[in-house]
């Protein structure tokens, strides 16, 4: 697998399906750094969208209070005409 480097003094040098080996070696660990990263990224992306949902969710609770709130005046209101046109 290593082998001595003519003219080199104790270098050592890959050879053969060695070189194939480390090659294949560095690009896995590239695609899956590749790999990590986008999970972390997908990870991120998701809590954010966890808390994009939660502010919306809260947004429609309080929405609904209000239009519940404007409901009753109305009816109020209706009944208090009703009763001032006996």
């Amino acid at each position: 697998m290593l082998a001595a480097v003519d003219g080199d003094s104790g270098g050592l040098a890959l050879k053969g399906k060695a070189m194939k080996t480390v090659l294949i070696l560095v690009a896995v660990a590239g695609v899956a750094a590749c790999g990590i990263e986008t999970a972390g990224t997908a990870a991120t992306a998701a809590a954010a969208k966890k808390q994009e949902v939660e502010q919306a969710q809260g947004t429609k609770a309080r929405v609904q209070r209000e239009l519940d709130a404007v409901n009753q005046q109305m009816v109020q209101r209706a009944a208090q005409a009703e009763e001032a046109t006996k």
